[in-house]
Formats: structure tokens, C-alpha cells, sequence
């Protein structure tokens, strides 16, 4: 009889296993898809801009040109890609989270300047270029706005900034994925290459700003140590 009653409340004693929710599925699905863009998309700029691979001809036209520049830029601005993720990923380590945010907020503000000359001397359209060139002040904009909520102590507001920050620099990624399916598609290049300059970044940068919960999300449970903890070190 004890061994009938023990039988029968066991199972309901086990602890039920939960299910992962959609949402946390596809936050998963689309982090581990933008890892693998961001990586590729950073190895190939980095390669472009060392030498270890061709550029494609009107790259290399604008190379070319401006030869210190433009291989400054391309080399500056993926490893800010590579590295942003990075620096939001260590948040919670906060004297490692600082020590690489200065370092990648360099490679923002050289990226940025380098990116207004050769938007400036580039061969595309003028829609291209002031595309390109727009995107350089935003970025540098956003990452000073960031620099300047983090000094005054205003955690939601730097991680409103670094995020979008962030979007702005996503751009790199589909603006490639843009244009290769353009090309793929057999599409016409020249308006599609102007609207990426502008859409690569600006769509990215509007969905982080329509919806605040991907902010929050990313930056969850965000802590920056207290004036007295910092006192203490």
C-alpha cells in the first residue's frame, strides 16, 4: 500500500522542465546569425584593408587615391564591428568593460573621420556620398552622446547610446547584403547602392529607437559600480 501511494505522488514531486520561450529562441536565432555576419563582414574589411585580399575595382580606384585614408578607415571601422559586441558582451566586468569601450570608442572616432574624406572623394552618386558621409557624423555623435551619459553617471541613457551606437554600426553588414543581392539579382546598381548607403544604417538605428525593449534587453541587470565602491579600489 505505502509503495502504491510512493508510486503514484513521485511523479508529481519531479520538477517540470521549462520550455524556452519563442522569444528567448529567436533572440538566440538572431544573435548567433548577427555573430556570424559581424565576424565575416569583419574579416573580410580587415583582409580588404590590410591587402590580404582585392578590393573590388571602385575600391581600389578610391584606395588609390587616398591610399593611408581609406585603408585606415576600412581597418578602424571593422575592428570597431568586431569589438563592440564584445564590450557589451563583458558589461558586468566593469574595469575590463571600461578599459575596451576607450579602446573601441577610438576606433569609432577614426573610423568616423576617416569616413568623411572618402565619402567626400568617392566615385558613387552624390545620394551615395552624403549617405556615407552622414553615417560618419551620426556614429561619432552617438558614441560622444554615450561618453558624455557614462561621465555623468546616467547608466539607461549610455546604454540607449552604445546600442544605437551599435545599429549605426551594423550598417557595414547589410549595406553588403544589399548590394550583393542586387547584384546577385541582377538589379539596378547604381539606385540600389544609394538607397543602401542610406538604409544599411538607418532602418537598424530606427528599430533600436522604435522599440526600447532591445535596449533593455541587451543591457538587463546593468550595473556600474558606486562612487564609494570606486573610492575604495
Amino acid at each position: 500500500m505505502a509503495a502504491a501511494m510512493t508510486d503514484s505522488i513521485t511523479p508529481d514531486r519531479q520538477p517540470k522542465r521549462r520550455r524556452p520561450s519563442w522569444r528567448s529562441t529567436t533572440f538566440a536565432a538572431v544573435t548567433l546569425i548577427l555573430t556570424l555576419l559581424i565576424i565575416a563582414v569583419g574579416l573580410v574589411a580587415l583582409a580588404s584593408g590590410t591587402g590580404a585580399i582585392p578590393l573590388p575595382y571602385e575600391m581600389f580606384l578610391l584606395e588609390q587615391r587616398m591610399p593611408i585614408v581609406f585603408r585606415a578607415h576600412m581597418i578602424t571601422s571593422a575592428l570597431a564591428l568586431v569589438f563592440i559586441p564584445v564590450v557589451i558582451a563583458i558589461r558586468h566586468r566593469h574595469s575590463w568593460h571600461r578599459m575596451l569601450g576607450r579602446v573601441v570608442g577610438a576606433f569609432v572616432v577614426a573610423g568616423g573621420l576617416t569616413a568623411l574624406p572618402v565619402a567626400i572623394f568617392s566615385d558613387s552618386s552624390p545620394a551615395a556620398r552624403t549617405g556615407f558621409f552622414v553615417q560618419g557624423l551620426v556614429w561619432m555623435y552617438l558614441l560622444a552622446k554615450g561618453v558624455a551619459a557614462i561621465r555623468a553617471r546616467e547608466r539607461a541613457r549610455h546604454a540607449q547610446y552604445m546600442v544605437a551606437m551599435f545599429a549605426v554600426t551594423t550598417g557595414a553588414i547589410w549595406f553588403r547584403l544589399m548590394i550583393g543581392t542586387a547584384i546577385a539579382l541582377h538589379m539596378p546598381f547604381e539606385p540600389i547602392y544609394a538607397a543602401a548607403a542610406w538604409l544599411g544604417w538607418v532602418v537598424p538605428l530606427s528599430i533600436v529607437v522604435a522599440f526600447p525593449q532591445l535596449r533593455s534587453g541587451l543591457f538587463t541587470a546593468t550595473t556600474l559600480p558606486s562612487p564609494q565602491a570606486v573610492e575604495m579600489r
